[in-house]
């Protein structure tokens, strides 16, 4: 059998030759028990054998993955629904965040799978969101709890993601209908540009607890956590008005600045890391636990899925 051992956050099993998919069918309850309570599993020195044994270890842990829909950040297929991590420079950071907490309905579990590891750094960071929201300001926590938190897409048809490339179609009434079903206020402008917007809760309880669980994308999308440089550059293209994403309060009132610093600086403080290796499995509790990408240097290769659909309301 294999032989467990404890880091920060994450629950690591470590090989003993024991192929992974026997190790997960002995274990499976164990497991999943522990993915819950700490937030993340890492599975290290096992053959996985690749993509495909890769999602195999999915299906055995988690059911069939899910289909990658309303995306916010470019990625594509590698096979299947497992698909690359964000392709986004490797020089920036990705911030703190919930997959998909900005939609209706999101993953319960993420899976990480490290193909080639990097050169330096290029870790995914994890954040108790258990802890975040105990260690928020209660003022600042029972704003967003009252409120509700907004965010406002505007898709651009020259500039970065498009709508079609979102919502995976060309239709403008199967958007339409798919925003309808999910919460999101359409507004079709000019040739074609399109301005989304949704209203969503800041704080859920995972199913089966409940503890509450700073969970939204409000602090990820806001445009004061963008690099200085790219920053400006949108602000000097587009104006805060027309800006590929932002957030605020529920209400549309702007979340002010020192509200913004505080919310960072407490994702951070909640952190922790551990640097990949060739095999790797990373599993994160995706009401549990935030993740997030270091800046990296080398050939990183990280191939990612997701599981287990929850849809608890489609508003706040």
């Amino acid at each position: 059998m294999t032989t467990p051992t404890s880091t920060t956050l994450a629950h690591v099993v470590e090989s003993d030759g024991t192929a992974v998919l026997d190790v997960v069918a002995e274990r499976r309850e164990e497991l999943r028990a522990q993915l819950v309570s700490q937030g993340a599993l890492l599975l290290r020195g096992f053959d996985i054998g690749g993509v495909d044994g890769f999602d195999q270890v999915v299906r055995a842990l988690a059911g069939e993955p899910l289909t990658y829909t309303e995306r916010s950040s470019p990625r594509h297929a590698i096979k299947g629904r497992v698909y690359t991590s964000t392709d986004y420079p490797p020089e920036e950071e990705i911030f703190l965040h919930n997959e998909n907490s900005y939609q209706a309905g999101w993953p319960l579990t993420l899976f990480f799978y490290c193909v080639t590891p990097p050169e330096t750094l290029g870790a995914t960071p994890l954040a108790d969101i258990r802890t975040v929201y105990r260690e928020l300001d209660p003022v600042v926590r029972g704003e967003f709890e009252r409120r509700g938190w907004r965010l406002v897409r505007n898709f651009h048809p020259d500039f970065g993601t498009r709508w079609q490339d979102v919502f995976t179609t060309e239709d403008r009434d199967e958007v339409a209908e798919y925003c309808a079903a999910n919460g999101i206020d359409v507004e079709w402008r000019g040739r074609d540009g399109l301005r989304t917007t949704a209203v969503r809760r800041a704080v859920h309880l995972r199913p089966g607890s409940d503890v509450p669980r700073w969970f939204n994308h409000a602090t990820f999308f806001h445009v004061t956590t963008l690099p200085k440089d790219l920053r400006e550059g949108l602000l000097a293209m587009f104006g805060e008005d027309e800006l590929p994403a932002n957030t605020f309060y529920g209400d549309g009132e702007p979340i002010p600045a020192d509200v913004m610093d505080h919310l960072r600086t407490t994702y951070r403080a909640a952190s922790t890391r551990f640097d990949y290796q060739r095999d790797d499995i990373l599993v994160v509790d995706n009401m549990t636990a935030a993740h997030a990408r270091e800046p990296f240097t080398g050939a990183r290769r990280i191939a990612v899925a997701m599981a287990e659909a929850h849809k608890p309301e489609v508003t706040r």
